[in-house]
């Protein structure tokens, strides 16, 4: 079924916003600072994904999940999504570890 590992992207991104909003960890502290990180994550990924294709060691493969859309050769439309959704999963983790240590730093 084409588009479904987009459409699973979409949904794990929404959880992870969920999640994010609901402990307020990243986006709702800071909206910009968030947005810079997962950008920049994205177009670092991005080169990286560019380099290793230009290489010759990335190349598309063929699946039926996958819309069929390529934005480059061997870069499918779903690559720049998966790679926005590490960022922010990473943004959110990130966070959250931070916050964990916080709190067990001000326990007695």
């Amino acid at each position: 079924m084409p588009g479904l590992y987009l459409l699973f992207l979409a949904i794990s991104a929404a959880g992870i916003a969920a999640l994010d909003v609901r402990h307020r960890l990243a986006m709702p502290v800071a909206p910009i600072r968030s947005t810079v990180a997962v950008v920049a994550g994205t177009v670092f990924f991005l080169a990286w994904d560019a380099v290793g294709i230009a290489t010759g060691v990335f190349v598309r493969g063929d699946s039926p999940l996958l819309l069929g859309i390529d934005l480059a050769p061997h870069l499918p439309i779903e690559e720049p999504v998966f790679l926005a959704f590490l960022s922010y999963l990473a943004l959110v983790v990130w966070s959250a570890a931070v916050r964990g240590r916080l709190r067990k730093a001000d326990a007695p």
